[in-house]
């Protein structure tokens, strides 16, 4: 079953920046891409992210694909790729180690694509971030994006309100159930995201919803609407995600996880990113 280029909900932040922000530099356009061998891979990277489970169906466990969260080709904030290259190797709470850009890779294959990593030294790594590259042309390295953003902390989410607009405003294009259709991916269900991506925490996800949908723009949802069906799309039933209860293992965990960790009452360090 394939889907158009539109949406869905899956993960990632840094903090803190002094430099300037990307969604203010110049992004490469795809006629853009050089010529030879690097052009060739900066190419075949760009098939990846946008046909997935397509050409790499023995890793993809879903009907999503890297660009149902990252729209635009991975242009489009806040999941943006957009200077991804110059921010690894960086520390993440999530993991409690230091990831290159090839573990994030991989552990969006393995939560958002509900599938299994992809060599971290063959050709299909390679040349996924050989785009990924491509669209950081210009970013300096050393390039943290922007802090998380701290407007849901005073809403308070409402299932109930965001089931009545999930039905009336977002199940045109996902379906009732939240299974998707041929204009958009699932939301939850067996053929989603599993529980352990990062687009299952209400914030994230309320924060990708009122950046982008409705994709056609019929609808501008308000930060409490957005709020309210990010509460009700992540209380569905999803795929789980082995070993979950490992993460944040410094006890650092973000308020809005889905799913509780064995170190959920262990003391946070004084600093670390989620």
């Amino acid at each position: 079953m394939k889907f158009s280029w539109s949406l869905v909900l899956l993960l990632a932040a840094c903090r803190g920046t002094a430099t300037p922000a990307v969604s203010a530099r110049r992004v490469p356009a795809d006629s853009e891409i050089p010529s030879g061998p690097l052009g060739a891979s900066i190419r075949r990277g760009l098939a990846l992210v946008t046909a997935t489970r397509d050409s790499l169906p023995r890793y993809v466990g879903n009907d999503l694909r890297c660009v149902s969260c990252h729209l635009d080709e991975g242009r489009r904030s806040p999941q943006s790729w957009v200077g991804v290259t110059g921010r690894y190797p960086q520390y993440r709470s999530r993991s409690g180690t230091v990831e290159t850009l090839e573990y994030r890779i991989n552990g969006c294959f393995e939560r958002s694509l509900n599938g299994k990593p992809i060599a971290v030294d063959g050709r299909d790594m390679r040349d996924i971030v050989s785009y990924l590259a491509f669209l950081s042309t210009g970013v300096p390295v050393g390039y943290k994006a922007p802090p998380p953003d701290t407007r849901w902390s005073g809403l308070k989410p409402d299932t109930a309100a965001g089931s009545r607009f999930f039905a009336t405003t977002c199940a045109r294009c996902h379906g009732e159930d939240g299974g998707g259709t041929v204009a958009a991916p699932p939301l939850w269900g067996p053929r989603s995201f599993n529980i352990g991506a990062g687009l299952t925490r209400v914030r994230t996800a309320a924060a990708f919803i009122v950046a982008n949908m409705p994709f056609d723009k019929a609808v501008t949802l308000t930060d409490q609407q957005a709020l309210d069906v990010a509460a009700y799309v992540t209380s569905q039933h999803r795929p789980d995600f082995a070993g979950k209860e490992s993460d944040w293992p410094n006890g650092d965990a973000p308020p809005d996880v889905a799913y509780p960790t064995k170190a959920a009452h262990k003391a946070p360090p004084a600093s670390s990113a989620h």
